[in-house]
């Protein structure tokens, strides 16, 4: 759902540094926009960075993306992507939220055989997250699973996949995997 009629994703990648999102934003405000959702990160030194966007009037995609780029930069230089949002697409199987974490020896081909064998049950990835300390990967990702699927088969069938490749795999539902992490937090927080 958009604030204004007109809406537009923006995705900007830059080396990081401090003032990145402070300047962006005040690109798109400067041009009567608003920001209807955001999503930002910093991965091995750079800033990734993805904006819905809207306007009250229409606002060539040409335009956002020099008024972003002209922004101050703080000596940086951006790499900007702009487009039209896509009409609401239809309606999906009702889905529930589940997060799903790995964690084993690195070696090539992780994300691709979780991903895969996700995309193959029509589950949808929301949100992933993977990084490498050591020689340890870690991959948590937030998922839409369809309410069809037995959520035990999938946590057997990840958690044998996972075996295979020397990785322990737990399949939780959001809710749970939330109030079970806050519970830690609180805990650690108490010694």
């Amino acid at each position: 759902m958009h604030r204004f009629e007109h809406g537009y994703v923006l995705n900007v990648m830059s080396d990081d540094h401090p003032g990145i999102v402070a300047a962006v934003t005040e690109a798109v405000e400067s041009l009567g926009g608003n920001i209807d959702a955001c999503s930002q990160t910093v991965l091995g030194g750079y800033f990734t960075l993805i904006m819905i966007v809207s306007f009250p009037e229409p606002v060539a995609p040409e335009k956002l993306t020099a008024q972003v780029r002209s922004a101050p930069a703080n000596g940086g230089d951006y790499q900007v992507m702009v487009r039209r949002t896509m009409p609401a697409s239809p309606a999906r199987e009702a889905s529930d939220r589940f997060v799903i974490t790995a964690f084993g020896k690195d070696q090539p081909g992780i994300v691709r055989r979780f991903s895969q064998y996700l995309a193959g049950k029509d589950i949808n990835i929301v949100d992933l997250y993977g990084d490498l300390r050591g020689d340890e990967f870690v991959l948590i990702g937030q998922l839409e699973v369809p309410a069809h699927w037995d959520i035990r088969m999938l946590q057997a069938d990840l958690e044998q996949m996972g075996s295979e490749l020397g990785f322990t795999v737990k399949l939780q539902h959001e809710n749970v995997f939330v109030a079970t992490n806050q519970l830690r937090l609180q805990a650690f927080g108490r010694r």
